[in-house]
């Protein structure tokens, strides 16, 4: 492959002297690939995605026809000039040429656009070699409820069959196809074969049974001499000639022919299909069909297959055919073969429609499988829960995952301690606009790849979402990043700034980042969103103390040699593990959003009265959940203690004015006193004990108490406010609804801080 800054096309078919000049923009990124092409089965003239060139028609009788998403835009005045924008198409570029007048295609050009991503030839290939693999496996589950009596119909649209050939091409066109042949071809099954000859009498070694009855009744015989020994047994003559049998080594074997059998199956699909591309005008599936019939035909014309006669029987459970190294490869592929040429995919026009070859979207569709097998190793997903990926239709199996369409496989996890249900979405939508506590995006619709979703065992959905019990955790595929750099553009002060100018020109090159932000900060209940890219090195970044929340990257390369899909299975492991962890400060959050959000806020729970600012010591001064003690004092020697020990008290008890201990109790921050005839009070305290303490009336009496009348008291230990916000100030405790008038106006009660300020005078 030759790079070069411009390609001349001579289109002497067309018109004599007619040429078109393509010029690249940028430098080698315009290829000529006249050796290499054959080998890929792709045009000649190469270029490259995202790239832009410059072409020219040396008449402007003729114009290059646009072929849809603006890839050819044509000059304005001057029609046979233009630029051809390929963006982010990858495969065959198929242009016609027209003549200006008549609009008539006289010819169609064909240029190849490669990606940047280097390797995604193996990459495309093996990606839907995978899913092919996938797919059959489905098929071939003994529960499976689809039927597999199809007949491959060749009247079909081109595009149809173009799906079914790239399937098949996928598992026939491999090099590990074509090195299982050549194992059999080299080392063969074989079998003892006996045939039959005729030898001289003198060459026989050993005699048998059959041998004696050709002694004695065969052809063509001599005399024995008058002395020889055999006279005595009355055999005078011996046959010059008899028939034996011998054994050799033969490779016609049952195996063998099933061999041949499959190759022969494979070619003549192929031929059909190269038939049927003729008609259809399908160049690409043309030339690829072609391709895979001259590899059958090669390896078909091996001295070996002429030795082996077609088979009366398949014995497919043969030994042989199941563990031997070539057998067993080109026995799964036969296996794989009728279901692959059956199957239909209606996501496949995303991916190779019109010659293209999708690399992005194959690496999304091929992600979902590979999501979809760890996940099953990991969490009880039954088979029977992801049959419905394939269904029946006219015109055969359907395999229904596409993007935009809504896939989910539900099962369970029990780890012993605790189930689980998981679901796994593909291309799950969450609507926009939802008020709390609705599931959804709650700014505009969302869609990530992949949605990975947990919530308690006995419970369901919707019901988890309403008491934030439920967790979303968001992939999305990213082919083109090649590393982290690509995925975390922003490190310092300078890039943040030349981001914003470029953002300016509508250019955004943290857009993956963002993307993944999106989903955690708009989508409810998410905890995590993660992109998955054919990179080396993973990022967790964690947005508090756990493994969630959080945001990063995990590289997943469509490679046999592997796919470093690993370290994502740890990642899922030790989410899996944090969610057995019931004192998970996650899930004490999740606590808090549900209790706080459960219900919407009263219209008169409003306080803008200055207040102690709530950091140090106030850093949970929230009002309304700040308890405020109201005590009564009756005398004058009371307060007085009051103020010298730092202590105050209450009756315990089932008595008439005693302190009834609970939650708001216990907790409560400050104490407002009173005494008789008050109608509002300034005299705050704050409570600086943990809780209240148990007195005996004597411990009182020995620390000064004056007159205790009952056996037990709750005490607390305060100290005056100093908090500048409560100088001066009072409040009507007449006006809280714990407070009763009359004799029960020297009973204790709680209020909040939020009432509280609401009463101020």
């Amino acid at each position: 492959m030759i790079s070069v800054p411009t390609i001349e096309i001579n289109l002497d078919s067309v018109q004599e002297d007619l040429r078109l000049w393509i010029d690249s923009r940028i430098s080698d990124s315009l290829f000529d690939a006249e050796g290499d092409a054959d080998a890929y089965n792709e045009a000649r003239y190469q270029l490259v995605e995202g790239c832009f060139y410059d072409y020219e028609l040396s008449d402007d009788k003729f114009i290059l026809d646009d072929i849809g998403e603006n890839i050819i835009q044509q000059h304005s005045r001057s029609t046979n000039v233009g630029t051809i924008a390929p963006n982010i198409f990858v495969g065959t570029l198929e242009i016609p040429i027209l003549e200006k007048k008549t609009s008539k295609v006289c010819h169609t050009l064909y240029l190849e656009v490669q990606s940047v991503k280097t390797g995604y030839r193996d990459d495309y290939r093996d990606m839907l070699e995978f899913i092919t693999d996938k797919c059959t496996d489905l098929l071939l589950q003994a529960n499976s409820p689809v039927s597999q009596h199809f007949d491959i119909d060749y009247t079909k649209d081109s595009q149809t069959l173009y799906q079914r050939f790239s399937f098949i091409k996928s598992i026939i066109g491999t090099d590990e196809f074509t090195e299982a042949v050549h194992r059999i071809v080299s080392s063969p099954v074989t079998k003892w074969a006996e045939t039959t000859e005729e030898k001289d009498i003198r060459n026989i070694k050993r005699l048998s049974n059959f041998h004696i009855r050709e002694i004695v009744k065969g052809g063509k015989r001599n005399n024995l001499p008058q002395k020889h020994y055999l006279r005595d047994y009355g055999i005078d003559t011996l046959p010059e000639r008899i028939t034996t049998t011998i054994k050799t080594d033969s490779v016609d074997t049952p195996e063998n022919r099933f061999i041949k059998h499959a190759l022969e199956n494979f070619l003549k699909f192929c031929t059909d299909i190269n038939n049927r591309s003729k008609e259809f005008r399908h160049n690409k599936m043309e030339v690829e069909s072609k391709a895979i019939i001259q590899k059958l035909e090669s390896q078909l014309h091996h001295s070996f297959f002429r030795k082996i006669s077609r088979p009366t029987t398949l014995k497919l459970n043969s030994p042989v055919l199941q563990r031997k190294e070539g057998y067993r490869e080109i026995l799964r592929v036969w296996l794989m073969f009728d279901l692959a040429a059956k199957l239909i995919w209606s996501g496949g026009d995303d991916v190779y429609s019109g010659g293209k070859k999708d690399i992005a979207t194959l690496y999304e569709y091929w992600l979902f499988f590979k999501l979809l097998e760890l996940f099953q190793s990991i969490f009880d997903i039954k088979p029977k829960d992801i049959n419905h990926l394939i269904k029946e239709t006219p015109d055969g199996l359907n395999l229904i995952i596409k993007q935009g369409k809504y896939t989910a496989l539900k099962g369970v996890y029990n780890s012993g301690t605790r189930k689980l249900y998981i679901r796994f979405n593909y291309n799950r939508s969450f609507s926009g606009g939802k008020e709390y506590p609705s599931p959804g995006s709650w700014t505009t619709a969302l869609r990530p790849d992949y949605t990975l979703s947990f919530w308690p065992f006995g419970i369901e959905e919707n019901e988890a979402e309403e008491q934030e019990l439920i967790v979303h955790v968001h992939f999305d595929a990213k082919y083109k990043v090649a590393n982290l750099t690509d995925f975390l553009k922003l490190n310092t002060e300078d890039d943040l700034s030349n981001e914003k100018e470029e953002n300016r020109k509508g250019i955004y090159k943290n857009a993956d980042l963002l993307k993944m932000h999106a989903y955690k900060d708009a989508i409810r209940r998410t905890s995590g969103a993660y992109v998955l890219y054919p990179g080396d090195k993973s990022l967790n970044q964690k947005g508090f103390h756990e493994i969630i929340p959080g945001l990063g990257a995990f590289p997943v390369k469509p490679s046999k040699r592997g796919s470093g899909i690993a370290e994502l299975k740890t990642f899922i492991l030790e989410i899996t593990e944090h969610f057995i962890n019931r004192t998970s400060q996650r899930e004490k959050y999740a606590y808090r959003t549900y209790d706080i959000f459960k219900n919407p806020p009263e219209p008169g729970n409003v306080i803008k009265e200055s207040l102690p600012e709530p950091y140090n010591e106030n850093r949970d001064l929230i009002p309304d959940e700040t308890f405020v003690l109201v005590g009564y004092y009756n005398s004058k020697e009371q307060y007085n203690w009051i103020e010298q020990n730092d202590l105050y008290n209450f009756r315990m008890g089932s008595g008439r004015g005693s302190l009834i201990l609970n939650k708001e109790v216990v907790s409560a921050k400050y104490l407002l006193l009173h005494t008789k005839g008050d109608t509002s009070s300034g005299d705050l305290w704050k409570i600086t004990s943990k809780g209240p303490r148990v007195f005996s009336r004597s411990d009182l009496i020995r620390i000064g108490y004056p007159n205790p009348s009952q056996n037990y008291y709750l005490v607390i230990k305060i100290e005056r406010v100093s908090d500048e916000e409560f100088k001066n100030v009072s409040w009507d405790f007449r006006k809280l609804s714990g407070y009763r008038s009359g004799r029960a106006s020297a009973h204790p009660f709680t209020t909040n801080l939020a009432e509280l300020m609401k009463n101020k005078v």
